[in-house]
């Protein structure tokens, strides 16, 4: 290893150093980064100096915890790859309800932190994404139909900018980064730290039904009418083909079998949740694990891997779900001739997340009523192409419904089928980066050029 004195040895690894293979792994292990250098930095004043070292040395910087987004970086030559990871503070003001979290902390630890004090956050479905990366990017909770986008929980954000300063961002100071950080992705800085909202809540009423496969075609429309309906916004529910592998880290009744499911996500009362579910419990599923839950478990009810895993998805919002898009999604999806995907979603979006509120972030809202995200996991380099291709096929034949406003976080690829913020938005975001880093020194999964 080069050590450049006091202030990078111990957490700069460069080629060569046996730590280097280590450190520059992202979550997706069908990546290969080859970063200049890897920086570990453990306080915020480490993160200042790396920068430092970096706009010195003429090297650009990728910031990065978990890796989870790290597919669409491309080729790390000339980058620092700034992993947060040993950031990992947090602390709880229950009588504020609020919530302060270093950069390396992912949803499990706040979640568990938060609950012990009655109260819920806007995390995601994987206990294991890193909540900076994930609230950049807007962040789609559960129970985001109540409470809208964890980027617009944010109270401030703490960062280091190009010119070498700590800085903290909110409705107070640095407000253009305040406004670009909430949604518009990680090309402005290295967060440090966040703080955010916390919502009284300890259970929620949340589980699945279970179908077989083949029978998509009777629960697809009854679960679009219910979502076509003026459903309460603490209800939240998707659709979801799961084509589950034959290996150990699937329990065994699961294991190897396809299934089509709904789950739902209620923070209400009960009663009014299985009155709004009855239509889908009265086809008979095989299986129905609905039930009153403590907040922690919702992270796990998804069934994301909670470990870094090979695989390859993209996403593709949409406006509507009419009869002939339900049979699009039943005939390429179901069980048919092509390659089954491990997993083919779709949420329900609308409520909190369809308001542009006065305060609200670069994404204010989200113009679709749905999500899509479709996903594979390809252990060995041959299942790669073969699941791609059926991606592309899947949102193909949803493209006559897709929505005009695409998800960051549900973005895998350069194939943007729409923007993902309004033209004005954008143009703001171009305006903020080109003032606050005019060299263009951070890189990000989807870069504010």
């Amino acid at each position: 290893m080069s050590t450049e004195g006091s202030t990078t040895a111990g957490w700069l690894i460069q080629p060569g150093d046996a730590r280097y293979d280590g450190a520059r792994g992202a979550w997706n292990l069908i990546l290969d980064q080859r970063p200049a250098a890897v920086a570990l930095p453990a306080t915020a004043s480490d993160v200042v100096a790396a920068v430092s070292y970096a706009a010195s040395r003429g090297l650009r910087i990728a910031p990065q915890s978990t890796g989870h987004g790290a597919t669409m970086l491309g080729d790390l030559a000339g980058t620092l790859l700034l992993k947060t990871a040993r950031l990992r503070g947090i602390s709880i003001d229950p009588v504020a309800r609020t919530a302060r979290v270093e950069a390396g902390v992912i949803w499990q630890d706040v979640v568990d932190a938060a609950a012990g004090h009655g109260l819920a956050t806007l995390a995601g479905s994987s206990p294991d994404v890193g909540v900076v990366g994930y609230t950049l990017g807007g962040g789609l909770s559960f129970l985001g139909r109540k409470h809208g986008f964890a980027a617009n929980s944010v109270l401030a954000i703490e960062l280091v900018t190009a010119d070498g300063r700590l800085v903290r961002a909110d409705a107070d100071h640095e407000e253009d980064l305040f406004w670009a950080l909430r949604g518009g992705g990680g090309s402005f800085g290295v967060v440090t730290a966040i703080e955010f909202r916390l919502f009284p809540l300890t259970h929620a009423y949340a589980g699945a039904l279970w179908y077989p496969a083949d029978r998509g075609g009777e629960v697809l429309p009854a679960w679009t009418k219910l979502t076509s309906d003026d459903v309460p916004e603490e209800l939240t529910t998707l659709v979801r083909y799961l084509n589950l592998p034959p290996i150990p880290d699937i329990p065994e009744p699961l294991r190897g079998k396809s299934f089509v499911i709904v789950e739902a996500y209620h923070v209400g009362d009960p009663a009014v949740a299985d009155e709004l579910l009855d239509p889908l419990r009265g086809l008979g599923p095989v299986d129905d694990t609905i039930a009153t839950v403590p907040v922690p478990a919702i992270l796990h009810l998804h069934m994301d891997p909670d470990h870094p895993v090979p695989g390859v998805g993209d996403g593709l919002t949409l406006d509507d779900l009419p009869d002939a898009a339900v049979e699009a999604i039943v005939t390429t999806v179901g069980p048919g001739p092509h390659p089954p995907l491990m997993s083919t979603e779709i949420r329900h979006l609308g409520g909190e997340l369809g308001r542009a509120r006065p305060g609200n972030g670069a994404l204010a809202s989200l113009d679709a009523r749905y999500v899509l995200h479709a996903a594979h996991m390809t252990p060995a380099p041959d299942l790669v192409l073969p699941a791609m291709e059926q991606i592309a096929t899947i949102k193909s034949a949803l493209s006559p419904w897709a929505a005009r406003q695409s998800y960051m976080n549900f973005t895998d690829t350069w194939m943007y089928d729409a923007p993902m913020w309004p033209h004005e938005t954008f143009e703001r975001l171009r305006r903020v980066k080109l003032f606050t880093d005019p060299g263009n020194l951070f890189r990000a999964n989807h870069p504010i050029p």
